[in-house]
Order: C-alpha cells, then sequence, then structure tokens
C-alpha cells in the first residue's frame, strides 16, 4: 500500500518528533493513503513554516509486517475516536501504546467540533452528530521506531500551489 506525507521538505528517512505541539494520535510521524490530502499538508506547512518548498513524500507499507505489531485502527470517527483524538490533543492521554495508529483525520472543518467537545461546550453526542455528515479523510500515524520499520522510502514530488 502507498503512503503520502505532506511536508515543506523531503522526508526520506522519517523520525518521531517529540514537540510541544499536540496531535490527533499523539507524537509520531504521520502519513496518509489520500495524496490529494498529503497535497494539502505539504501546501499548509510550507505557508506555516515559511521556508521550503511543497512535497509530497511517497512511501510503501509493509502490511503483512504491520500485522506483528500493536495497531489501533479507527474505522470511523465514532466516540472512542473522538475520546482518544480529544485526550491527545489535550494530552492528557495515558493508555496503551501503539507502535501505529489508524484512522480519520480532524480537518479544519472537524477541528471546530472537536476544540467545542474538548472545552465542554458540547457533549460527545452532540459531536458525534455534528461529525457523522463530515468526509474525513485517513491518516496512518506510526507512533514508534518499531512502527516506523513497516515504511519505506520510494519518492518525493514538489507540489507547488497553483494561482
Amino acid at each position: 500500500m502507498l503512503l503520502y506525507h505532506g511536508s515543506n521538505v523531503e522526508v526520506r528517512n522519517p523520525k518521531i518528533i517529540i514537540s510541544s505541539r499536540t496531535l490527533d494520535f499523539g507524537a509520531g510521524f504521520y502519513t496518509t493513503s489520500d495524496k490529494e490530502q498529503a497535497i494539502k499538508w505539504s501546501q499548509t506547512q510550507t505557508l506555516r513554516r515559511r521556508t521550503g518548498s511543497p512535497v509530497v513524500s511517497v512511501y510503501e507499507f509493509d502490511q503483512q509486517k504491520s500485522k506483528e505489531m500493536s495497531v489501533l485502527h479507527f474505522k470511523l470517527a465514532d466516540i472512542e475516536w473522538l475520546r482518544y483524538v480529544a485526550d491527545n490533543r489535550k494530552g492528557i492521554y495515558s493508555g496503551p501504546k501503539y507502535d501505529i495508529v489508524i484512522g480519520p483525520v480532524a480537518n479544519d472543518t472537524t477541528m471546530l467540533v472537536i476544540s467545542n467537545y474538548m472545552s465542554g461546550i458540547i457533549n460527545e453526542q452532540t459531536a458525534l452528530i455534528l461529525l457523522k455528515p463530515q468526509k474525513l479523510s485517513n491518516q496512518i500515524a506510526f507512533l514508534t521506531w518499531r512502527g516506523l520499520s513497516t515504511i519505506k522510502f520510494l519518492e518525493a514530488a514538489s507540489y507547488e500551489k497553483k494561482n
């Protein structure tokens, strides 16, 4: 399976970078099977960082090898996904450590719902109702070096935004 990583630089050797930024599935190396989503991420990262250029790195994912690992797979943006994302974004997740986490990505449209849920403005049921009609792309997060060993860099391509 091909996976894509959008950034402002080519990433031949992925790393797990621990930072103060809280992400959906915690600290890790994030990819998607949706090439268009990776292109958008690359353009967003380039704008945010004000350096580099939009680049999508492509990897081969060894799904057979991942079967030997601890993998959490959310098929939908359901209550378990919502709680997991909220806990990671709050920096309070204390459950099991996974090598790989797969599931929907909280995008610009869903972040308002998740933020309102995390701050207590809306409850879980309301959040889930608001998330249901969203067409969410996927993300595959490699959270350990062991998980990262399942992907192999293939190539990278530039995606400058057209005006």
